[in-house]
This record gives C-alpha cells, sequence and structure tokens, in this order.
C-alpha cells in the first residue's frame, strides 16, 4: 500500500460532529471528534469541512442545519464524501412543545437500531 492510499483511507474512516455547544459535550464524551456551531454560522463551518476533504462522515445536528444535503449541495458537487448523516437536536426532544422527552428519546434509539432498550 502506497502512503497516497493510507491517507485515503484514514480520511474515510474520519468522523466528526457538527452541533451546538450544548451538545458539544456529550459528542466529546463519547470520544467523537466536535465541531461547535451556532445556526448563523453552522453552514459556513459545514463547508469548509467539506472542503478540507479529511472526514469520511460527518454528523449534522439538524436544530442547526435542517436539511445539511440540500444546504451544502454546491460544495458537495462530484464529491462522494463525506457523507453528511442528519440527527435529531436535542432540543427537539427537551422542547416546550415535547410531551415525553423520555419517549422521543425511545423513538430515537427504536428508529435507529430497530429495538427498545430498557435501562
Amino acid at each position: 500500500m502506497t502512503q497516497t492510499n493510507t491517507a485515503q483511507a484514514d480520511t474515510s474512516q474520519r468522523v466528526a460532529v457538527l452541533c451546538d455547544a450544548e451538545t458539544a459535550t456529550g459528542y466529546r464524551l463519547a470520544g467523537a471528534e466536535v465541531i461547535e456551531a451556532t445556526p448563523e454560522n453552522a453552514v459556513r463551518l459545514l463547508e469548509g469541512l467539506i472542503q478540507e476533504d479529511r472526514h469520511g462522515l460527518v454528523a449534522v445536528d439538524t436544530g442547526l442545519i435542517p436539511d445539511p444535503a440540500a444546504a451544502t449541495a454546491r460544495v458537495m458537487r462530484g464529491r462522494d464524501l463525506p457523507i453528511l448523516l442528519p440527527i435529531p437536536s436535542l432540543r427537539d426532544a427537551f422542547a416546550a412543545d415535547t410531551v415525553d422527552a423520555k419517549a422521543y428519546m425511545g423513538k430515537l434509539v427504536r428508529d435507529t437500531i430497530g429495538f427498545d432498550i430498557k435501562l
């Protein structure tokens, strides 16, 4: 394997999470590379991550950018990576109009892995 192939493999395995400051700590504790953003600068930061060409996957908090693929279509044109993964905002779980935050989080887990986890 040449040096170039090794660098490409490493790039495709890197993961970053673009989220707000309140959520960032949890992702950092999980070992993720975190980029903190606000709704005002999130698209610019995401475009920068795409152009850096260092990540295979970028998870994007939908509270910052509801549709990351649409927001970055111009920058992503002709690129396979990074994969943009919209992740639900924790603010949605605890919003005033959310009836049951525990049920909301349970639904996220169920939708993601296909079954419930009881603690």
